[in-house]
């Protein structure tokens, strides 16, 4: 996993990043959408400034980058992962980005699918966001990866705090109400669209959620 990253100059500069640029490149899909929304912003995308009290600075944004799991096994690679400046504190945003893509399989769907030490992976992914193990069946398993990200990040860059933040280009909020259930799961609470989420203390992180509405243009 490299730890040099070349500047991005314009949206398409994103495309070679992706896992399968052919098929993810495309008006109306996610990373196109991400692309144009980041690169034109003066700062963060203003949905997601919009989740704050005050703005964040955003000192650093790298586009498509993969974050190594719990156990050694696989890797989870955010849309966006920014570094911000948050009321004098550094924060971490881990930013997943959709149109009407789907999170993926369920927990249930992804534990079936792999062999043994598959559980034991999900379990140190809970035991790093503070979440109960193990965890329902119908929830879905790229939330908490993702989620997991945040917080890994966090503690790299000794950052007192972690946001995982779906960015969402869908004019219908499509597959919200699985955020929502995954929110009400981890934190006690669903999360409403455009609005921070209570927040989640581990001892050296402070974790939070979101759920911010891009775009349609993009």
């Amino acid at each position: 996993m490299t730890k040099i990253y070349i500047p991005a100059k314009k949206p398409e500069d994103w495309k070679p990043l992706l896992g399968d640029p052919d098929l993810h490149w495309k008006p109306g899909r996610s990373a196109m959408a991400t692309a144009y929304s980041w690169q034109m912003a003066k700062g963060l995308p203003h949905e997601i400034n919009n989740l704050f009290e005050r703005a964040p600075e955003l000192l650093l944004a790298i586009p498509e980058h993969k974050v190594q799991m719990p156990k050694g096994r696989g890797q989870s690679q955010c849309d966006v992962f920014a570094l911000v400046r948050l009321d004098g504190k550094l924060a971490v945003l881990a930013v997943e980005a959709k149109v009407d893509e789907t999170f993926g399989p369920t927990v249930e769907q992804w534990l079936n699918q792999g062999g043994d030490n598959r559980p034991p992976i999900l379990e140190a992914i809970c035991e790093l966001i503070g979440a109960s193990f193990p965890p329902p069946g119908h929830l879905r398993y790229q939330l908490f990866h993702r989620t997991a990200a945040a917080v890994i990040e966090a503690r790299r860059f000794n950052a007192p705090l972690a946001f995982m933040i779906v960015q969402s280009f869908s004019k219908d909020h499509a597959w919200f109400e699985a955020f929502e259930a995954f929110s009400a799961y981890l934190l006690g609470k669903g999360s409403p669209r455009g609005v921070m989420s209570e927040k989640q203390f581990l001892n050296d992180v402070t974790l939070r959620l979101a759920w911010a509405s891009g775009s349609n243009p993009f």
